[in-house]
């Protein structure tokens, strides 16, 4: 299974619950899931970096007034992102099952 790090994970899940999404609604989806800030260009980054290894694509969307005629970029993710997250998800759910019995010093007082 190829290496993916837990920002890149979260972002191809926020695309994957997306038909096409735009990096300032994936950052809102993002502090929403996970009630943390995230910048915009940390966002640019990951989904930069993903497109590099074809788990992401983009396009420009059309010119809008609200944004002075400037396009935003929209993002997908591709059917190789959803291998890899189902992949993980997987391998995920059977270390779980091995979590059975968390000793105490896992739980908090």
């Amino acid at each position: 299974m190829e290496s993916i790090g837990s920002l890149e994970e979260i972002v191809l899940m926020i695309l994957l619950g997306n038909e096409k999404i735009n990096s300032v609604d994936i950052a809102k989806e993002y502090e929403d899931a996970l009630s943390k800030n995230i910048s915009i260009p940390a966002i640019h980054v990951v989904l930069k970096r993903m497109e590099k290894k074809g788990w992401v694509k983009s396009q420009f969307g059309e010119p809008t007034a609200e944004r002075g005629g400037r396009r935003k970029r929209i993002y997908w993710a591709t059917p190789t992102a959803y291998k890899l997250v189902s992949d993980l998800n997987e391998a995920k759910t059977k270390l779980w099952k091995g979590v059975t019995k968390p000793s105490l010093q896992y739980v908090s007082a």
